[in-house]
């Protein structure tokens, strides 16, 4: 086996996609592989005899099988049905033909420059500005502040990957995560330029992150309560549903969860308002 190679492991059923990034040696002097979850924010480990190889389509493919296709197909048509409704909602508004939106933009920061893309591309879809930095989380937490400085988000989205790297340890213990202290220090720079809950929303976390700590040190919403696997869209689930909806509106917990692949267990978060602000006129420029 090499690196780049598509793997799952035969001692969990084979339930997760991984794609070989690198390998070492443990006390035992054996071989492991060190694996990146294709669909999942998760890194992990395993020894080679565990692991087969599998083939695998174009990675989009993986991200969004016919569930998660569906899910942003619901999210456009959401996006849309508000779009509608807020217009209603804004009388003086609704016959002008001047009228525009302008949902809320975002800097997303991500260990994983393969899921950024792809999280970028559907920002795209979902008419969401949005611009993206391929940091590792190590280092994440000493370029944020000068990325929140040149681009000035409405919301931030800090990701990668992520793990609980002994089930035997504490799920309070930071030393027993992979990235959460990298995602907890970065939430905390970004606060320190901007403490405001509302101003700047902030999206923190991976697969079994620590979700308590990284909420307590400011973000809004996080992963994962139930220290499951999350997908690597539910950050961009999450903020759609605060970049669309108005600034005038707090947005409703339950409903930023439910749009989410994972749901509960996954991501979590305290009440937010949204990011999304009519304007007019037009452009009369062109």
């Amino acid at each position: 086996m090499k690196i780049g190679d598509v793997v799952a492991r035969k001692s969990y059923n084979k339930d997760i996609v991984f794609r070989i990034v690198g390998f070492s040696i443990d006390e035992n002097n054996e071989k492991i592989a060190i694996l990146k979850g294709i669909a999942f924010r998760i890194i992990a480990d395993a020894y080679l005899d565990d692991l087969e190889v599998v083939k695998l389509p174009d990675i989009r493919e993986v991200l969004l099988d016919k569930g998660v296709e569906n899910l942003l197909s619901q999210s456009m048509r959401k996006a849309k049905e508000r779009q509608k409704k807020m217009n209603r909602g804004v009388p003086k508004l609704q016959a002008n033909t001047n009228i525009y939106g302008m949902p809320g933009k975002v800097l997303q920061i991500d260990g994983d420059k393969e899921y950024l893309k792809i999280c970028l591309d559907v920002y795209t879809e979902l008419g969401i500005p949005a611009v993206g930095v391929a940091i590792p989380e190590a280092n994440q937490y000493k370029e944020v502040r000068a990325l929140l400085e040149k681009h000035n988000p409405d919301i931030l989205v800090i990701t990668g990957h992520d793990a609980m790297t002994s089930r035997k340890g504490s799920i309070t213990d930071l030393n027993n995560y992979k990235n959460s202290m990298n995602f907890i220090k970065t939430v905390k720079q970004a606060r320190k330029w901007q403490p405001n809950l509302d101003n700047l929303v902030i999206f923190a976390g991976a697969c079994q992150s620590n979700y308590e700590q990284i909420i307590k040190a400011g973000a809004n919403y996080a992963s994962s309560p139930g220290r499951i696997m999350i997908h690597a869209l539910d950050p961009v689930f999450v903020v759609e549903k605060i970049a669309c909806s108005r600034i005038d509106t707090i947005v409703p917990i339950e409903e930023v969860i439910e749009q989410t692949v994972t749901g509960i267990k996954g991501v979590g978060g305290s009440e937010t308002r949204g990011k999304f602000r009519w304007a007019m006129p037009k452009s009369m420029l062109y």
